[in-house]
């Protein structure tokens, strides 16, 4: 037996330290180097070639970027730029604001002026038609999108699309979440529409409550076409015509704008009534029993339905909502206060009461409804491939839980 000593500066594979040392320690000597595999990632920089990563540049914030050179950028979309399409209603003026003007894409990145809320196609600063306001021709818009779209699908085609958008055909989704339709969201749209004909988009939270205006928003942003909804599944179609090439300019929103100061939703003493009378209702409001619980993040569509039949027997509802975030039921109650309609009592205690209203009769109630599910329902008609035209489609629409459940999302391709 051979016992060789290694210098100490001799340079020593971490395999062969860890072998000659357990058989220093067992046997007292040090195996060759014929005995030890070589070691397939030297250690040393040299011997592999290993080229030192760069480092990141320091993050700088917008303010300080030099964009003298740049032009600010130019959209032909003929609608005001907002955060969110769907929570957001240009009726409803603001009386305040959180934080200055500032523009959410950047100081200069875009050529329309911010006013806090949202960036108007026409120049809000223009006063005089004389000055040059660009109108917008709905007409023109109209024929733009029905050439993009083409001639209708047959069924076919249609059953081929839905079927390509399951979920166990592809990952490809666009999640549409408490903020609604955000506007930075059209870009995935339009992005999923560069490698598929159709998108899938799964709606869940506060926009379900009011599914036609998702739908309604959806159709009218991105130009595309409803083909199928089944639940909170929706899949979007871009036309037959379309060139990812020529898409609309869409700039993007850098951060998320603080929402303005709007006037009060729970007033003092509701209209109608006394300071007396309005907190016994509040109290009794939260000692009847809860209509239903709202899940986090689940599907509400049935929620204002229910309200409504609630309504037929009892003046006053209370939904339970715990565990939600205090903007979500305060949303979803002025949503119920404009479908139902209804009058909101409270949000203490992570509950939505809301009464009925002195003037309420079961005739204004069913002009309500006539006038918001119908058209639900005729839409779902129209979309779903599986509901035939003499088959109603409320049992569609209802099939859904308020526990965030929903029912199966599977097609029969046909």
């Amino acid at each position: 037996m051979i016992f060789k000593s290694v210098s100490r500066h001799e340079f020593v594979s971490p395999a062969r330290r860890f072998l000659s040392s357990y058989l220093r320690d067992r046997y007292g000597f040090i195996p060759p180097p014929s005995l030890v595999p070589s070691d397939p990632n030297p250690s040393s920089p040299a011997d592999s070639g290993w080229k030192k990563k760069k480092k990141k540049p320091p993050y700088r914030p917008p303010s300080s970027l030099d964009l003298a050179g740049r032009k600010p950028v130019h959209s032909d979309l003929p609608f005001d730029f907002r955060f969110s399409y769907t929570e957001s209603n240009h009726l409803t003026k603001p009386i305040g604001l959180r934080e200055p003007k500032y523009s959410p894409f950047g100081p200069g990145a875009l050529d329309r002026t911010w006013t806090g809320v949202c960036a108007p196609a026409a120049d809000p600063t223009v006063h005089s038609v004389d000055e040059g306001v660009p109108e917008v021709d709905e007409e023109e818009v109209k024929e733009r999108r029905e050439r993009i779209l083409g001639e209708p699908l047959t069924l076919a085609e249609r059953s081929f699309l839905i079927d390509k958008c399951q979920k166990h055909k592809t990952k490809r989704q666009v999640n549409l979440g408490r903020d609604g339709l955000t506007h930075n969201m059209l870009n995935d749209i339009h992005n999923n529409w560069k490698h598929s004909e159709a998108v899938r988009i799964k709606c869940l939270g506060v926009p379900t409550v009011d599914m036609k205006n998702v739908c309604t928003q959806l159709e009218e942003k991105t130009g595309g076409l409803i083909i199928h909804r089944h639940g909170g599944q929706i899949i979007l179609y871009r036309g037959r015509h379309y060139n990812p090439k020529k898409r609309p300019v869409i700039p993007l929103m850098l951060w998320k704008p603080h929402e303005p100061v709007y006037p009060r939703l729970i007033k003092t003493v509701i209209d109608g009534l006394t300071v007396e009378e309005t907190k016994e209702m509040r109290k009794r409001g939260l000692a009847i029993p809860a209509l239903t619980k709202l899940a986090k993040n689940g599907y509400y569509a049935s929620l204002v339905p229910m309200v409504r039949d609630a309504f037929l027997t009892d003046e006053l509802v209370h939904i339970d909502c715990k565990g939600l975030p205090k903007s979500d039921y305060k949303k979803i109650g002025v949503k119920l206060r404009d479908l139902v309609p209804c009058v909101p009592v409270t949000f203490d205690k992570e509950q939505i009461v809301v009464w009925r209203g002195k003037n309420y009769s079961s005739a204004t109630q069913e002009n309500s409804e006539v006038k918001s599910f119908p058209q639900i329902a005729e839409s779902d008609v129209d979309v779903d491939n599986n509901c035939s035209p003499d088959q109603s489609s409320d049992d569609n629409l209802f099939s859904c839980t308020l526990d965030g459940s929903e029912p199966d999302q599977s097609t029969d391709s046909e």
